[in-house]
């Protein structure tokens, strides 16, 4: 097992570059089943799950080409079906989350597909339940096999359906909406998510011949058609890595300029940050974050403490919200944080009272912050990663402690962040990669 060795407490400067949006990544490759013709794609970040997906289309048939360091052509003229029974599927695709975004594109495309039932994060109960209805309103039918844990879809003659869902959500919006463009007749989907990345994949699929309006909205139209031909795209930048980067700068006192961010796409990111207190300048498309002693969290009009808290977009992300946390034990003033859209994502807060933090978990999907405005430094300890966004929000509590500290488990966190600690050393971060298993407890 991997483990980051980090000696905490030193300022960092420099210029850094976000990779591709892993979220918009999962969607995007698994549109490329739509269309037999080829479709390129570039600023694909290379990471585990991203990679563990382009392998997975490799092995369905899908032509794949690595043209440059982050972008990939893809041609999905002779799919196997067959695969779907093979041992090498079930291994596969059982251990990613994301390989339940293929199933859209496959359904519209050969009218059948199978899913194991997926893996991924450790972040509560995530329902697939939202995908599966939204197939059966469109005309497919599901066959659970709880002996083999597999999901049997089959989906011969998709028609046009008015959908709402129950919740908006993000995977299974972009899953229904690439089993739609393929239907017969109009689909309509309300209370759709619109987050960017799936404006992005919406937006795609037209350049490819579909007819999706209301982009950005969440009440989607789509009219059917009957084929969908290539294209080229390009990924936003990881609006989480951007966020994950900001705070950074904020908790180790650090000079940094975060290129190439879109900053039209990040909707509140920038201000929820302002709230902390934190400087940050528009520079064209890069956010300038300058050296800062003391930050202060503001308070609301009437003098009470401030709440952040996540929601569907354009509300703030639920996936910076462990970020907004470990900045916020730094700086002055109180907060309350409250994670609404997942259960069990704050349990990683014991690891920051160790480090010295003042942090009252109020319940699982709340936490209140004191911040102690850097009156003394968190010190450095070892610890384990949870899941992806904690991993990282205790990453960057041990680069601004005292000491070092070791975090055991960092594949969770190179699911989701490429060659992390290489750009970290870049901005002068003393970050090594050791050989080391985490402590039995």
């Amino acid at each position: 097992m991997n483990a980051f060795e980090i000696t905490g407490g030193i300022k960092l400067k420099g210029e850094i570059t976000p990779q591709g949006a892993k979220n918009e990544a999962l969607q995007i490759l698994s549109a490329v089943l739509l269309t037999e013709e080829k479709v390129t794609i570039s600023n694909i970040p290379d990471i585990k799950d991203v990679n563990k997906l382009i392998e997975l289309l490799g092995d369905l048939g899908v032509t794949v080409e690595r043209i440059d360091k982050d972008t990939y052509t893809f041609e999905a003229k002779n799919i196997d079906l067959n695969f779907f029974e093979s041992e090498t599927f079930k291994a596969k695709g059982g251990g990613l989350r994301g390989s339940i975004m293929i199933v859209g594109p496959l359904l519209a495309r050969f009218g059948k597909a199978a899913i194991p039932k997926p893996g991924g994060d450790k972040i509560g109960r995530r329902r697939l339940d939202t995908h599966f209805i939204g197939f059966e309103k469109l005309g497919a039918k599901f066959v659970y096999d709880s002996k083999k844990s597999f999901f049997n879809v089959d989906a011969t003659n998709l028609q046009g359906a008015y959908i709402l869902l129950d919740e908006a959500s993000v995977t299974g919006t972009a899953n229904i909406v690439m089993a739609a463009v393929l239907a017969k007749g109009t689909t309509t989907i309300y209370n759709a998510a619109c987050e960017p990345y799936l404006q992005q994949l919406c937006k795609m699929l037209n350049r490819m011949g579909a007819k999706i309006s209301g982009i950005g909205s969440n009440l989607l139209t789509i009219e059917g058609v009957e084929v969908l031909g290539g294209t080229e795209h390009r990924m936003l930048p990881d609006m989480i890595e951007i966020g994950s980067f900001i705070g950074m700068a904020a908790m180790t006192e650090s000079e940094i300029t975060i290129k190439n961010v879109c900053y039209d796409e990040l909707g509140v990111i920038p201000e929820v940050f302002k709230k902390l207190g934190i400087k940050l300048e528009r520079r064209g498309d890069d956010i300038y974050v300058p050296s800062q002693k003391h930050y202060e969290i503001d308070t609301f009009i009437d003098g009470s403490i401030l709440t952040i808290a996540d929601s569907p977009w354009p509300g703030f992300t639920p996936d910076l919200l462990s970020i907004v946390l470990v900045v916020a034990t730094q700086a002055k003033g109180n907060v309350l944080i409250h994670q609404k859209m997942f259960e069990s994502r704050l349990f990683f807060v014991d690891k920051l009272i160790d480090m010295g933090a003042q942090i009252i978990l109020c319940d699982p999907h709340r936490a209140t912050v004191n911040g102690i405005d850097k009156k003394y430094k968190l010190r450095g300890i070892s610890m384990t990663s949870p899941d992806i966004r904690a991993g990282v929000s205790l990453l960057i509590a041990a680069l601004s402690a005292e000491g070092k500290s070791t975090i055991y488990n960092i594949e969770q966190i190179e699911r989701g962040y490429q060659d992390i600690d290489t750009r970290l050393r870049a901005l002068g971060a003393q970050i090594k990669r050791v050989n080391a298993d985490a402590p039995s407890h």
